[in-house]
């Protein structure tokens, strides 16, 4: 039997935290916690921690958060499905929030239909935060062969960089391979930044977890990609840990209503240990995350009065 995360090398002072959403998002971001990586269970029992109040359909998708070279948790996360912009928000502890904002990436493009699943990283090279998600922009990128139910989408991944959430940078186009490409996730191990991105193909359906790896955070991406890593599913919104000499992925089976994940030394050989992990029920696309026991202690102090 294997058991996840045996070897753990968590700090005495940290503890694990996945951030969530349920439904199609309109009750907001949720709080998963372990102590080991493989059990987790849900913080407020299920109860939303933050209403979203932004976007066309206020919704709360896909919630992204690190913590930053400021000491604060940053947010960002999907504010609704056919938005040019995505949410922003960030909080000291995790319980009390900022204002929401708006960060309107895609609005200088009038064709651009959406903004998914967006995720922040620290680029502590620039010392910039690093924001990137998938859009379509019809026409704009090499085309492929959809269903009929997808039709007119055909992703690819955009940036803006930011050192204070206040200016950022002209948006920029970030990876652009020959599949449609959405659910885009970066970790550094070693001295590589791996990249997993969602083949979001629909006809024939690929809809599968790939790596690319740079020598840089902000890459550039080879557009080149490994093969799955992820078996005979459905897989998106993939979010990594790391343990000892494992890197996890965990990701959203999205058609069979549950989670999966697979573990690597190296970034190319992978193992399906989906069968160890339990989540809460109904958790939807979300981001692992450490945090310190301090952190998680007021949280469980708070969730009762949240």
């Amino acid at each position: 039997m294997i058991f996840l995360f045996s070897s753990c090398r968590l700090h005495p002072q940290d503890i694990f935290l996945f951030s969530y959403f349920t439904g199609n998002g309109e009750d907001g971001l949720h709080l998963a916690y372990s102590t080991d990586g493989l059990n987790w269970k849900a913080l407020q029992e299920g109860r939303s921690f933050l209403k979203p109040e932004v976007g066309k359909d206020k919704l709360m998708r896909d919630p992204c958060i690190i913590k930053g070279n400021d000491g604060l948790f940053h947010m960002v996360w999907t504010s609704g499905w056919w938005d040019r912009h995505i949410g922003y928000a960030t909080s000291p502890d995790l319980i009390r929030w900022s204002v929401q904002k708006s960060i309107p990436v895609m609005e200088h493009e009038p064709d651009a239909i959406n903004c998914w699943a967006p995720e922040v990283f620290y680029n502590k090279e620039k010392k910039e935060y690093l924001i990137f998600w998938a859009t379509t922009i019809p026409g704009r990128h090499s085309e492929v062969a959809t269903s009929e139910r997808e039709k007119g989408l055909n992703h690819r991944i955009y940036y803006v960089t930011t050192k204070d959430f206040i200016e950022f940078s002209e948006t920029s186009m970030f990876f652009n391979p020959d599949f449609s490409v959405i659910d885009a996730t970066i970790t550094k191990k070693g001295s590589m930044f791996y990249m997993i991105v969602k083949n979001e193909n629909s006809s024939p359906p690929e809809k599968n977890l790939r790596v690319t790896s740079s020598i840089c955070a902000q890459g550039p991406y080879p557009v080149e990609v490994s093969g799955p890593i992820t078996g005979d599913y459905w897989a998106e919104g993939p979010t990594c840990l790391q343990s000892g000499d494992y890197v996890y992925v965990y990701f959203d089976k999205y058609r069979d209503h549950q989670y999966g994940a697979v573990r690597s030394k190296d970034m190319q050989q992978w193992e399906d240990v989906s069968g160890q992990i339990s989540f809460p029920r109904g958790l939807r696309h979300g981001t692992a995350f450490k945090v310190s026991k301090k952190v998680f202690g007021k949280l469980l102090e708070n969730q009762e009065d949240l």
